[in-house]
């Protein structure tokens, strides 16, 4: 009888021209393309960091930024970097990765380029309820987040209860979000005008969309809805991309749609309201980066981490803009993404129209 070898499953085999890898028993597929725009979308992300970091009265090149992250940057260079610049950074990074990933989430559900968060009202509710612990309960960091989590979530919860019919449909429940905005917006109004004008402009400032402030406690709460509810997104990704066939082919792959749906929704209207009460209700970030993102991917599919690292670069990248071309970092970054975005629906909107689609 002639020995039986054992056969080893450790070693790890990666195919990238198949887009596979191997180890043992499991195998992951994956999209080279996907994976390289990622790395690049990073790599961008990062580098507008650093030139952030060292943009302003106190300027510093990008390798005394480097080099004060690491800890031997020049005399006082590590208050300003570490204690004064690095938590905007942070900020608009992780606002701007869970903007995406939550921009991308909503418009596969709804199958529709303009189901962002920020145009279907759940952006609006968790705004509304975090200018209700601002203006009405002079609230601080801590309670503005609780505020901000409770109105997206209790606006998600009426948009979906609303738009249920046999089951919640894209176009139904982008119509009745874009109503609920329309509520909201009414009651935001209210609010302002209720409002002493201290509270007001504070208000008035913090839903146009800023990073100007931003310490750490800001970036706990940015933070916690990537690290929380991504993974939750990650891993229902192959559910998303089955519910885009329809309900009916989702099921036949035994995919609960219903229940597979809220948990998605609840996960994305998290990511929103986390990333409202960090840095406000930036404009456009969670629409443009999905569609960005599948552009420079080419792949179908929701492509959640390409959209969220376009989310990331975007910010990031509109936050260095209001720097250098304002010469100081007063200016709200909303005002920048909202005139870039408005752009860009424009031009969406036209391709629509010639595309025979509208």
């Amino acid at each position: 009888m002639s020995p039986v070898r054992e056969r080893k499953h450790s070693a790890v085999h990666v195919d990238p021209r198949r887009g596979l890898l191997r180890t043992g028993r499991w195998s992951l597929r994956y999209d080279p393309r996907a994976v390289l725009v990622c790395v690049l979308l990073a790599a961008l992300a990062a580098l507008a960091m650093v030139l952030a970091l060292g943009t302003g009265t106190y300027e510093l090149s990008p390798a005394e930024v480097v080099r004060t992250l690491f800890g031997d940057g020049p005399p006082g260079a590590g208050f300003v970097v570490l204690d004064l610049r690095l938590p905007r950074a942070l900020v608009a990074a992780l606002v701007g990765f869970g903007m995406g990933m939550a921009g991308a989430v909503f418009q596969s559900l709804t199958r529709n380029p303009l189901g962002s968060p920020d145009i279907i009202g759940f952006g609006n509710g968790a705004s509304a309820g975090a200018l209700v612990a601002i203006i009405v309960l002079d609230a601080g960091a801590t309670q503005t987040a609780v505020g901000a989590v409770s109105g997206g979530c209790a606006t998600a919860a009426a948009v979906y209860l609303l738009a249920w019919k046999r089951g919640v449909h894209g176009y139904r429940l982008v119509l009745v979000g874009i109503g609920a905005s329309a509520v909201l917006g009414a009651v935001t109004n209210f609010l302002y005008l209720r409002a002493d004008i201290g509270k007001a402009a504070q208000a008035a400032s913090w839903t146009i969309g800023s990073l100007n402030a931003r310490d750490w406690s800001d970036v706990t709460v940015a933070a916690l809805g990537v690290t929380v509810l991504g993974p939750v997104v990650l891993g229902y990704a192959r559910r998303l991309t089955m519910l885009e066939m329809g309900d009916d082919t989702a099921a036949a792959l035994g995919v609960p749609p219903e229940r597979s749906r809220l948990i998605l929704l609840s996960a994305g209207t998290g990511l929103t309201a986390l990333a409202v009460a960090a840095a406000g209700p930036v404009p456009f970030v969670a629409m443009a980066a999905p569609q960005l993102a599948r552009r420079m991917t080419r792949a179908a599919g929701p492509n959640i981490l390409p959209a969220a690292w376009t989310g990331a670069l975007l910010l990031t990248a509109a936050d260095l803009a209001t720097q250098r071309l304002t010469g100081s970092a007063l200016l709200p970054v909303g005002v920048l993404t909202g005139v870039a975005g408005g752009a860009y629906l424009a031009w969406l909107l036209r391709g629509e129209r010639r595309g025979a689609r509208l």
